[in-house]
This record gives C-alpha cells, structure tokens and sequence, in this order.
C-alpha cells in the first residue's frame, strides 16, 4: 500500500458492507407514491442507510453504498422499474450525498447536518429535473413535453417530499446507530 494511500480498515469495510447489505434490505419495503399525478416516483426507505453512511464515514462511502446497494438491488430484480428506475435512484441520490457531504464536510456538527440534507434536497430536485426531461422520454417512450406538464405538479414537488422525508428520518436514527458506526 502507498504512502499517500490511506488505509482502509476491515471493521470500516464490513460497516459499509452491512450498510450496504440495510440498503438493499430496505429497497424490498414496499414503497409508496407521494403524490398521484406521478406514482411512478416512489419514496425509497433504502435511501435512509445511504445518508447515515455518508455522515458517518464521508461522501465517497455513501457513494458507494447507494451506487452499490442500487446496482444490487437492479441485478436482483428488486427494482420494478428496471435499468430506468435504478438510473433515475442513483442520479437522485447522488446527487443528493454530494451536496450534503460538501456542506458536512466542513461543519461536521448537527446544524452542518441539517444544512447539508436541506442542499441536498434541494440539488436532487434541481437534478431530477434535467434528468427527467432527458432520460424519462427515452426509456417511457413519452413526449418531452408530456414530462414538463408533470414537472410544477408532480416531479418537483415529489422529490422535494421524498427528500426531506429522507433528512427527517436521518436525523431522528442518525444517533440511534452512530455508536456502532463509530466503534
């Protein structure tokens, strides 16, 4: 192993192993819509391990569980909208880590927490609209402007929902887990 290269430890390997492991578990919880006019976007209860991995080891850990974990869940056939759902989760979610985890990064208290999900609410929503606009008509087989009809009423809306669902939840089992996460 190089000199510049940090090391990884087995115990940090097999926390996010198992975090991944939650992640997938939790992709199998049925999921709800948010709101009727876009059933198709569902909130996802996996996301909820992939933010706790991000606070307790840092942005590329909670890449990796929820690219992972996504990719896992895809192969395994958990996700009932196919190649389609898995793009759209890990663009909404990633894009969600990386806002949070730069805002964590250099606060690492609770109000860096809580600043950090509501910009990463707020850059998966800013994300989800370009990707829906582009990727929604190709693998939906739907005119672009039937997706921007659905944008104010629906997809913004929704994945301002699901994201902030998303931090209360963290917030609230963040601590309940930490100790282990840390040990």
């Amino acid at each position: 192993m190089s000199a510049t290269r940090p090391r990884i430890s087995t115990a940090k390997l097999a926390k996010m192993a198992i975090m991944t492991a939650i992640a997938v578990v939790f992709s199998f919880i049925p999921n709800f819509p948010i709101i009727p006019v876009v059933s198709f976007i569902r909130y996802e209860y996996s996301d909820l391990p992939i933010l706790i991995s991000l606070f307790a080891f840092g942005t590329p850990w909670g890449l990796a569980v929820a690219v992972i974990s996504i990719f896992i869940n895809f192969l395994i056939g958990g996700a009932e909208s196919g190649l389609y759902g898995m793009i759209m989760h890990i663009t909404a979610i990633c894009a969600y880590v990386v806002a949070a985890g730069l805002i964590y990064r250099s606060n690492k208290n609770r109000r860096g927490a809580i600043i950090g999900m509501l910009v990463g609410v707020v850059a998966m929503t800013a994300v989800m609209i370009p990707a829906n606009l582009i990727i929604t008509p190709l693998f939906m087989k739907v005119p672009v402007q039937m997706v921007k009809d659905l944008l104010i009423p629906g997809i913004i809306p929704v994945n301002l929902i699901k994201g902030l669902i998303t931090a209360v939840l963290t917030f609230v089992l963040y601590k309940r887990v930490s100790g282990f996460l840390h040990k």
